[in-house]
């Protein structure tokens, strides 16, 4: 299974509520879509939206990487040779890890599709099924109490709840979530960088005297502020959780030998592909430090691969943040991962399974 040609696309899927954090508000999922093409008549899809505030990558700088860079040295590889077309994905231009997120992507889909299995197997194996928490987006208490009452309804047992735009009122965001669905959902709080160090362990502390014992904090203060991190987590009862802290396995390492962080958590974006991103699950594991799989605002290609690292690595892996096909009006893509509220399970489609997307466009003019 050579590769021949590669295209792109665009997909767009429209939010059901716009999602907001401490770092940016967005209302729809926009994802570049990068497909490989074989001599076997195989497609390999992959896909990465920009992330501009979090990884720098724009939809133009993705494209950009791809065409002119990785997919050059694509052209008339073997896919059964894997860590070679990795290799030579990850070699090809410095940073751009969007950009190669969805090269693996496509790749890894080519060499599920070329064993006849779904990829979590050829990665490992395990039990092809997940539960994901959902995103509570940063917005009033009363529209947040309200997101958080309908979550429950709808299944979902843990909740993402995004803090960091002021320090007190979001206080008062946590004690108004808690008293309402407390005894029926777990609390993830997320700051997205969005605390000092300090704001960080008076906002814990007093919503841990109050009795409410979040699951964790994710990300309480800047990705660069390790000093910090490490303070929160010697200040408090509440498991730190870095994210933004962490794109590789070597500030993963450098974490873990600070004892700054109790958590990490993954993402295919923040790595740049699958294969970095199990080095930082492996990693973690060899530590005994846990991790989450997590996601951008990506379309289900980008989280079923996510979906398949995670059940493959699920000695290590074990908190899940995948909801972004929950949070979208409907999902356009049809592979081999169900999302089915907190639910996700995977059938024995080869590959991601990927049958068809609905929806999928050509490049903008100004991508093209």
């Amino acid at each position: 299974m050579k590769i021949t040609a590669v295209r792109f696309g665009m997909l767009r899927a429209p939010l059901r509520t716009p999602f907001k954090t401490a770092l940016r508000t967005v209302e729809q999922v926009e994802d570049v879509v990068f497909m490989i093409d074989t001599d076997s008549d195989h497609v390999g899809y992959g896909s990465a939206p920009a992330t501009e505030a979090i990884t720098g990558d724009t939809h133009s700088s993705i494209v950009a990487a791809l065409r002119n860079h990785i997919a050059p040295r694509l052209l008339g590889q073997d896919i059964a040779d894997l860590d070679h077309v990795t290799a030579l994905i990850q070699g090809a231009v410095a940073g751009n890890g969007n950009a190669k997120a969805a090269a693996e992507i496509a790749a890894h889909d080519l060499w599920g599709q070329l064993h006849g299995e779904p990829l979590y197997k050829l990665l490992g194996g395990g039990t092809p099924r997940l539960t994901t928490d959902i995103t509570i987006s940063v917005d009033t208490i009363d529209k947040m109490v309200a997101d958080a009452i309908d979550a429950v309804e709808r299944g979902f047992v843990a909740l993402k709840v995004k803090l960091g735009k002021d320090a007190d009122e979001d206080i008062a965001r946590c004690k108004a979530i808690h008293s309402a669905v407390s005894n029926h959902a777990l609390l993830r709080l997320d700051a997205n960088q969005g605390w000092t160090a300090t704001q960080a362990v008076h906002v814990l502390r007093t919503l841990e005297a109050a009795g409410i014992e979040p699951e964790l904090i994710e990300q309480p203060v800047k990705a660069n502020d390790l000093t910090g991190l490490k303070y929160v987590c010697e200040h408090v009862h509440t498991p730190v959780m870095a994210d933004e802290s962490v794109f590789d396995a070597e500030q993963a390492l450098r974490l873990i030998d600070m004892r700054a962080a109790d958590i990490v958590n993954i993402k295919l974006m923040k790595a740049g592909g699958i294969s970095p991103a199990l080095q930082i699950a492996d990693v973690c594991e060899r530590h005994e430090t846990e991790c989450m799989i997590g996601c951008m605002l990506e379309s289900s290609i980008g989280v079923s691969a996510a979906v398949h690292l995670a059940v493959a690595r699920s000695t290590v892996i074990r908190k899940v943040d995948l909801d972004v096909p929950m949070l979208c009006h409907f999902d356009p893509v049809h592979g081999n991962v169900r999302f089915d509220g907190a639910a996700i399970e995977i059938d024995d489609a080869p590959g991601l399974g990927i049958r068809s997307i609905e929806g999928l466009q050509p490049l903008p003019p100004h991508l093209a």
